[in-house]
């Protein structure tokens, strides 16, 4: 049974053995304030429309195209700022092309229908898209809007009391309550992210609406389900606050993010692993590789060493201490306590930058601009924004290999995602307008020879015509 209920329960069993003014002021009470903070956060939470394209693989109807096809999504949205910052899923705005944010009204009551919404309609840009996290950053022009605090999600605690907050089905500002079912879920053993496990009921739409507690704080970012019948099941997942504080900051000031890592491979101790290694204890973290010449190893840290804690925080696994990692930034001092045959000692490791998904430059392509047909490609120009995000690159100017686009008219070696294209037969490609124009005056029976930097290397590829 749902705390919603056992509460309501709880209470009118204990009112019925009170005098009747008493048995009121209790129920009143606990309405009050159940209305009180969904008022308050209401204001808050934003419905976001977006709309973009999508490439639809057409091979299995017996064509070797990649249709683009315009795509409507829509999702929730809670505003973290009084200038216009919004935190939602990457999902929600995947591929967008346009968005646009009904705010909701300050005065609460009146007509609220499905069929008439409140609000005002504004228009907004995407700041930044961490696909990792699936968390991202939209603005809207406005600087009276009602934020939202951030609580600290390492604080929760499962039976906590929650509500969920968002546009379910399309249908504006609605709100369920529910408790903490798990604070740190981890749905497949090699994933680094971890959600907050509610059965406060969440349906399609409710992606990007907060999760708060009690006191009105966000706690989690609400992002889907598991459902057997495409419905809420008392299975809902949200991403938890610390870790949207750190990206909502990271793309705030820079577009995008950066993770911390010391240049070791962990791996969570097991009993059989222990036994075999004769370990000292058979939990925690075992480092069994350690990066020659990276921070992990200027520091002093050793294969086989056991971490306890980073920076005092005790780490109970690899995940966990992956994904402690991400929340320093990069050049910070971390403190790692650990075991080495049986002793304790500190080192100080500073952090380095985490080398970044390719993944995360698909949201930046527009298939109607950056379609390279012949090459089954979306390329987009190498410019100061891009080029910020891929440091230390040997050229100023090129195409970056985004996202794949259907099949290649040409066979031989293959362009990998974050491939950057410098040259092509020795001829300069500046960006995605001149390299079509040179395929486009290649003759087929001739060999395609690329320049391309990969992984900080400078290679040739080659393809021919099929």
């Amino acid at each position: 049974m749902k705390l919603s209920t056992c509460l309501l329960l709880t209470v009118l069993t204990a009112s019925a053995q009170q005098p009747a003014a008493k048995r009121a002021d209790t129920l009143h009470d606990l309405s009050a304030q159940l209305e009180a903070l969904s008022h308050r956060v209401s204001v808050a939470v934003v419905q976001i429309f977006s709309t973009g394209y999508v490439l639809n693989d057409e091979r299995e109807s017996g064509s070797n195209a990649a249709i683009v096809t315009r795509q409507h999504a829509t999702g929730s949205g809670v505003v973290m700022s009084a200038d216009g910052y919004i935190v939602t899923n990457a999902h929600v705005v995947s591929n967008a092309r346009k968005v646009r944010v009904r705010i909701a009204d300050e005065v609460a009551g009146g007509p609220n229908g499905a069929m008439q919404p409140s609000g005002k309609m504004l228009e907004a840009s995407v700041v930044g898209v961490d696909r990792e996290t699936d968390l991202a950053v939209i603005r809207v022009d406005r600087n009276d809007l009602t934020p939202l605090p951030l609580g600290d999600s390492d604080a929760l605690h499962q039976g906590q009391l929650v509500m969920a907050f968002g546009n379910p089905l399309g249908l504006e500002n609605s709100v369920s309550m529910g408790v903490v079912s798990s604070t740190a879920r981890q749905l497949r053993p090699d994933d680094s992210m971890i959600y907050i496990q509610t059965d406060a009921p969440i349906n399609p739409g409710n992606s990007g609406g907060p999760l708060v507690d009690a006191d009105g704080r966000v706690v989690g970012l609400n992002t889907f389900i598991l459902s057997q019948s495409g419905g809420s099941e008392g299975l809902g997942f949200a991403i938890p606050s610390n870790i949207i504080r750190n990206v909502y900051q990271q793309i705030r000031q820079e577009g995008h993010v950066h993770r911390g890592q010391i240049g070791v491979y962990a791996q969570t101790i097991t009993p059989p692993m222990a036994s075999g290694l004769q370990l000292s204890q058979d939990w925690g973290v075992l480092l069994s590789d350690v990066e020659p010449a990276g921070p992990g190893a200027i520091a002093g840290l050793e294969p086989g060493d056991i971490v306890l804690s980073l920076n005092g925080k005790s780490v109970g696994d690899a995940r966990q201490m992956e994904v402690d990692l991400y929340r320093y930034p990069v050049g910070a001092k971390v403190a790692v306590e650990l075991v080495r045959n049986g002793e304790k000692r500190t080192v100080q490791v500073v952090t380095v930058e985490r080398h970044g998904d390719p993944q995360r430059f698909a949201d930046m392509v527009d298939p109607a601009k950056n379609m390279v047909n012949r090459l089954g490609i979306l390329g987009i120009d190498l410019d100061r924004r891009v080029s910020d995000m891929l440091p230390d690159l040997r050229k100023h100017y090129g195409v970056l290999v985004a996202a794949r686009g259907g099949d290649s008219a040409y066979s031989g070696d293959n362009l990998q995602l974050g491939d950057v294209i410098y040259a092509l037969n020795n001829s300069p490609v500046t960006d995605v307008a001149s390299l079509r124009k040179q395929l486009d005056q290649a003759k087929d029976a001739e060999a395609l020879v690329f320049q391309v930097e990969r992984n900080g290397r400078l290679m040739y590829l080659t393809l021919e015509m099929e």
